[in-house]
């Protein structure tokens, strides 16, 4: 394994995420945070993530499922009266698709999510997108255009070993516009298959078979309370909190002898040792 990526998604959704990522990172593992940048403590991560300075901060862009960052007015085909996103997954990927009045609102959300974290200040490390809706190519299409005018330089891949066959194709898609956009992604992702229950035990089952090329873990931690969304009504989100601060998990990392950061730095590290490679050739 070349690279190991460890992150946590939901980055400002509750201060009991914001408090388990402060602790994770502090105490464990934790690399990486993704950003819901409109959601309702979002503020208090952005607090959070000035005060330490080496965790990584991506977006979690947010388009189904949640809160949208524009009032209704102004995408009224995509939420309800209260910013909510509206209808399943599929028929708004019906609709993202054929509906090009829709499609405008969809662009307008995705750029308002990205400005309001440029407005952060905050170094942007990666994007990943909600309930992984980017495999749909009207999100993705839009995603990179967009995304090209704030600096995006990494994005995620849901890619999972022995995942869903069904899914392949859309996944083989989206690598292939990640690479012709020039866009660095992790290889491999583990937190898919087990969402809500990455404790102690499937990290490690998981380090112990780690994949070749960069693996990116990733999970929903918080401290004690009840379900954060109805959505996540099964989540263990403090026995993921109690896993990413397991010394027996830190131990499993450093004996994979694998670069532990964010996605700068991962692939910072790899676009380094090409360089010294190159030049130790010429020399």
């Amino acid at each position: 394994m070349r690279g190991l990526i460890v992150t946590a998604d939901d980055f400002g959704l509750h201060e009991r995420v914001n408090d388990a990522v402060a602790r994770a990172h502090r105490e464990g593992v934790l690399t990486c945070a993704s950003l819901m940048a409109g959601a309702r403590a979002a503020h208090h991560a952005v607090k959070i993530a000035r005060e330490l300075p080496a965790l990584r901060i991506g977006l979690h862009l947010v388009l189904t499922d949640g809160v949208a960052s524009l009032p209704h007015g102004s995408i009224p085909d995509l939420v309800d009266a209260r910013g909510n996103f509206e209808s399943s997954m599929f028929e708004n990927g019906v609709r993202f698709y054929f509906l090009p009045g829709v499609r405008r609102q969809l662009a307008r959300e995705i750029h308002a999510q990205f400005e309001a974290f440029a407005a952060t200040g905050l170094e942007l490390d990666h994007v990943n997108v909600h309930k992984h809706f980017h495999l749909h190519p009207t999100v993705l299409e839009l995603i990179l255009e967009i995304g090209a005018q704030f600096g995006m330089r990494a994005m995620r891949l849901p890619r999972e070993r022995h995942g869903s066959l069904f899914l392949a194709p859309w996944i083989a898609r989206v690598k292939k516009r990640l690479d012709d956009a020039g866009i660095v992604h992790n290889d491999w992702v583990a937190g898919i298959a087990q969402t809500g229950r990455m404790d102690e035990a499937a990290l490690l089952a998981l380090l112990a078979k780690a994949p070749d090329g960069v693996l990116e873990i990733y999970s929903h931690p918080a401290t004690a309370g009840g379900p954060l969304t109805p959505s996540m009504r099964n989540y263990r989100h403090e026995d993921e909190l109690v896993a990413l601060c397991s010394p027996r998990v830190a131990r499993a990392i450093e004996a994979t002898g694998a670069m532990h950061g964010g996605f700068a730095d991962v692939f910072g590290a790899q676009e380094a040792e090409r360089t010294n490679a190159l030049a130790r050739e010429r020399a």
